[in-house]
Formats: C-alpha cells, structure tokens, sequence
C-alpha cells in the first residue's frame, strides 16, 4: 500500500502536520508579541514572553491553546486569499 503525504492524509485541516511552536512561531513573526497579546489576552503573551514560556503555558491550557489554533488558521486563510 502506498504511503500518503502528511498533505494527502488530512487535506482539510490546516493545522495538520504543524507543531504548536510552528504556529507560536509563525503568528509572533507575523503579528508581534505586543499584538498577539492584544488578539488573545493571556499573561504570558504581555509579561516577560517567550516562545518557551508560552509553549509551556498553551500546553497545560486548552482553551488557550484552542485559540492560538484558531488564529493561525484565520491567520494563514487570509494569507492564501
């Protein structure tokens, strides 16, 4: 059986494939940590942030992790457009 590419596997879904750092990463470079903490209101995007803090903070934290998510997918649907 042939393999399919991580593409191929969920087309639908934007997120597939990418690390929630990838995503930390991608919307810090695109938005800034000053507007990223305005567009989600969470402590470690405004105090002292850091990818490692924030990874730390969205990993324990569901619906702050759900958000993030939800962003980077609006974030890169707008970019394609």
């Amino acid at each position: 059986m042939a393999q399919l590419r991580m593409s191929e596997q969920q087309p639908n879904n934007p997120t597939h494939g990418i690390t929630l750092e990838m995503m930390l990463n991608t919307l810090v470079e695109i938005y800034g940590w000053d507007e990223l903490a305005d567009s989600i209101r969470i402590r470690c995007f405004a105090n002292d942030p850091s990818i490692k803090s924030s990874l730390t903070f969205l990993r324990k934290t569901p619906w702050a992790r759900a958000k993030v998510e939800a962003l980077y997918t609006d974030t890169i649907k707008a970019n394609l457009s």
